[in-house]
């Protein structure tokens, strides 16, 4: 696992287009952490790195958003799933067996259903204002190589994330 803070919304915004930047197809992102920490934040760059120029917005009620970029992108928020046989309901296996990027925001509350390789980011809050810890923690062999990648930002000796 890898630690990466951010200090300000722009920092944040920068590591997500750096992740999207390095996704390929098929790649799984699951974020979890407290209302407000950043999960449609971090989720909104992602995208944007993945070279979408649709307005993202959280698919809280709908459950799942669509958009074209360099690859297809599933947007999950699954904070309202109230069992995990909605998400069979919305054709999940079929979106988790495709060749798009798939990023699902409170994947916890699904965690017996993910995918056995997938990258798991957790943001913490640190301070009132807009500092962030991204423990991002790589599950299974696929993502190996983006999480070395990432390790260059990582948080060590208090540097930061430019």
């Amino acid at each position: 696992m890898i630690r990466i803070i951010t200090e300000s919304t722009e920092q944040t915004e920068r590591l997500g287009k750096l992740i999207g930047s390095l996704l390929n197809s098929g790649d799984i992102i699951c974020l979890d952490g407290d209302l407000g920490a950043g999960k449609t934040t971090l989720t909104k760059s992602i995208v944007k790195g993945l070279g979408v120029d649709e307005y993202v917005t959280s698919p809280t009620f709908t459950i799942v958003n669509e958009y074209e970029g360099k690859v297809h992108v599933n947007h999950f928020d699954v904070y309202r799933i109230s069992d995990v046989d909605e998400m069979y309901d919305i054709g999940y296996d079929e979106y988790m067996d495709s060749e798009s990027v798939n990023i699902i925001e409170w994947s916890s509350i699904i965690k017996e259903i993910l995918p056995e390789d997938r990258i798991e980011i957790n943001i913490e809050r640190l301070e009132k204002d807009n500092k962030r810890k991204f423990n991002i923690n790589s599950i299974g062999e696929r993502y190996k190589d983006l999480v070395e990648e990432l390790k260059k930002y990582e948080d060590t000796s208090n540097r930061k994330f430019l």
